[in-house]
């Protein structure tokens, strides 16, 4: 007995930061209930939630979430580009905060679980911490974004990269993304000052729902994201000829829909011949004049292509124009690509962070693997300013962007934990 007290002590000695974290957990039903609250701010009669950024809904929100930070005494405000921040002080308030958090705005007929677990998830962090009275030496910042599903507005003006050509944007509810900051409390005039600058933050962390299939299929808990692929978007324009589909034989026919289908299925080809992960997708396709008695003479379609590497994103950016000439010459059709300003560069996740991820689920017990993210989140933006990692629980069926989005309770406080053994393993780390 005499030696096992010796062996405790010395391993109290090493690790006390093992021995603290241990003691507590978040509380699943309380993270599960706060899910479900968020979820009432648009509840429609059918049961489902509408609530896309600048809504009345995200508005009325938005004074929730605020109205939960300060019952927990978190020193909050609103930033000129509507982001919710909460700092809960540390011992020493001269270090960068660690901050952490995800958005709470949806796409029109979404789910509960998109950005929401992450929020709450950081609420419950925070709520955890106070009353367990722990104490880090690091201030806490909580960042809940604005607009994330409207193109990563918030995060992108933490970064430094909102470009001001984006305030004219309308989105489903008809307001301007200028217009809406101001709803949200922000200030258009006054953006420069949401900019951080490298080094403004110790770390940033953000826990969210796979979208995606891969964590439960494979039957594992927790996802440590690698990297945020990279997107770019481009229009494709198709000029052939339009004429009566009645009196013009088939072998005199520019047909500018069938260049089109034939550029669809070669798209598809070279994605899938190349080594890699790398995905490309025609997602919209719009043909004129629309009639069905008229050879379509002009059709546009959408290209988009991911990577975690814009070199890979270059390469079957390059492959697919070869086949687009191919195609162009042998139908005589001409086709332009036209690059759209809708990108984001890849980023690739910190790796000492990951590696405090994996350990925290290690010690947790939980089952995990290194993954991409297909899907962009804050995380990518943030990640040019501070070291970040990201945190992924499964998503039922793979599903998310529906109402059929799903996370079990289990999983979501799987992730959280996660995030909480994380946040102490960086504030005990980190200068």
């Amino acid at each position: 007995m005499r030696n096992l007290k010796i062996i405790a002590t010395i391993l109290l000695y090493i690790c006390p930061f093992l021995s603290i974290h241990a003691q507590f957990s978040v509380d699943q039903n309380r993270l599960e209930k706060r899910i479900m609250d968020l979820a009432q701010f648009g509840i429609q009669e059918n049961g489902e939630t509408e609530r896309v950024a600048f809504s009345d809904a995200d508005v009325a929100a938005q004074k929730w979430l605020i109205e939960q930070l300060k019952s927990m005494n978190i020193e909050t405000h609103i930033d000129f580009a509507g982001n919710v921040i909460g700092i809960r002080k540390g011992t020493k308030p001269n270090l960068k905060p660690i901050s952490f958090g995800s958005h709470i705005d949806r796409v029109p007929h979404g789910g509960n679980y998109d950005g929401c677990v992450g929020s709450m998830a950081a609420l419950e962090v925070l709520q955890v911490f106070n009353e367990n009275k722990v104490k880090t030496k690091h201030p806490l910042e909580i960042i809940i974004f604005s607009n994330e599903e409207g193109g990563v507005v918030g995060s992108r003006a933490i970064a430094g990269h909102l470009n001001k050509s984006a305030f004219s944007v309308k989105n489903s509810t008809g307001y301007t993304i200028g217009e809406g900051m101001m709803r949200l409390g922000g200030d258009t005039t006054r953006l420069s000052e949401v900019a951080r600058k490298k080094g403004d933050v110790a770390a940033f962390l953000e826990l969210h729902i796979e979208q995606g299939g891969t964590l439960e299929k494979e039957n594992l808990e927790i996802g440590i994201v690698k990297g945020i692929v990279g997107l770019k978007w481009w229009d494709v324009e198709f000029n052939g000829f339009a004429n009566h589909a009645g009196t013009t034989p088939m072998n005199a026919r520019k047909d500018a829909l069938l260049a089109a289908s034939k550029f669809i299925i070669a798209v598809n080809e070279v994605a899938t011949s190349l080594k890699g992960a790398q995905v490309a997708t025609v997602g919209r396709i719009t043909a004129e004049p629309g009639a069905p008695n008229v050879i379509p003479g002009h059709v546009i379609t959408s290209l988009e292509i991911r990577d975690l590497s814009s070199e890979v994103i270059e390469k079957v950016y390059t492959a697919i124009q070869k086949r687009a000439e191919k195609i162009s010459k042998e139908s005589g059709i001409e086709i332009t690509f036209k690059k759209l300003d809708t990108t984001a560069d890849p980023a690739i996740m910190d790796s000492s962070i990951q590696s405090e991820i994996e350990q925290s689920a290690q010690s947790l017990g939980l089952s995990y693997k290194s993954m991409p993210s297909g899907a962009g989140h804050d995380a990518q933006d943030m990640a040019m300013i501070t070291p970040t990692g990201m945190i992924f629980v499964p998503s039922k069926d793979g599903i998310s962007h529906s109402p059929k989005e799903f996370t079990s309770a289990t999983d979501m406080a799987n992730g959280a934990n996660v995030l909480l053994q994380t946040i102490l393993a960086l504030d005990n780390k980190l200068k």
